[in-house]
């Protein structure tokens, strides 16, 4: 589905090297130590970090010079980049429209994504009225609605206890389920990544290597994994 052939990232004294596909309706972690590069490369995969070399090829069409919104993914930040004065269901509106011009059925889609995501009764609040739980639901909200076959996760629910994050990371793994998408997920926490991906890219050492199925590299991990689990 997408394709990263040759791919270089240089930012400064920085690189990071990637090539590998990545496959439609399987979900990804990435994980590593901090400062290796996990949000650079799905910043990159995003279009807002440039690549120096290689390509990015979505179902064998190159994407590497398209702008973020004409690429099939949506990413969550980790502060759900939710704005304070609009409501919550303006905040999901904005995934269909930035100028939010909603056509009648498109106000459905975003009724619709809330009401999945359990804030039915909250859509005109804004977001400082709901909790972090519920800030975390208007996020997922605004991706479901987006309906792209490829969502990436930098850590958005890492604010969250680990009872919240495990519900969030549960209602996101349903949600790609639902649709089909592809999943790729920044996580530092083990316990999350053997629980919803399938695969893991490990970013070490300036490389993100090859997705390898979780339960196979988590449970023998080579030397630099072994090192950064503890």
């Amino acid at each position: 589905m997408l394709k990263l052939e040759g791919l270089l990232i240089a930012q400064g004294d920085f690189i990071l090297q990637a090539d590998f596909t990545l496959e439609g309706g399987r979900r990804y972690a990435v994980i590593g130590p901090s400062g290796a590069g996990k949000s650079t490369l799905l910043a990159a995969l995003c279009g807002f970090v440039p690549l120096a070399r290689g390509r990015l090829l979505w179902r064998g069409h190159d994407i590497s010079a398209a702008a973020p919104g004409a690429r099939q993914m949506t990413m969550l930040f980790q502060d759900n980049n939710l704005f304070p004065h609009l409501s919550v269901a303006q905040n999901v509106g904005l995934g269909l429209r930035p100028d939010l011009r909603l056509s009648p059925e498109e106000r459905q889609r975003v009724e619709a994504a809330l009401h999945r995501v359990g804030l039915g009764a909250h859509v005109e609040k804004r977001p400082g009225a709901l909790s972090g739980g519920q800030q975390s639901r208007a996020a997922l909200a605004r991706v479901l609605v987006q309906a792209r076959p490829l969502v990436l996760l930098d850590e958005p629910f890492a604010a969250l206890g680990p009872a919240l994050r495990r519900e969030m990371l549960e209602l996101m793994r349903e949600l790609v389920d639902e649709t089909g998408a592809a999943l790729v997920m920044v996580s530092h926490a083990p316990e999350d990544v053997r629980h919803i991906s399938e695969e893991v890219i490990f970013v070490e050492g300036g490389r993100a290597q090859q997705p390898q199925p979780t339960a196979t590299l988590m449970d023998n991990p080579p030397p630099e994994l072994r090192a950064y689990l503890g």
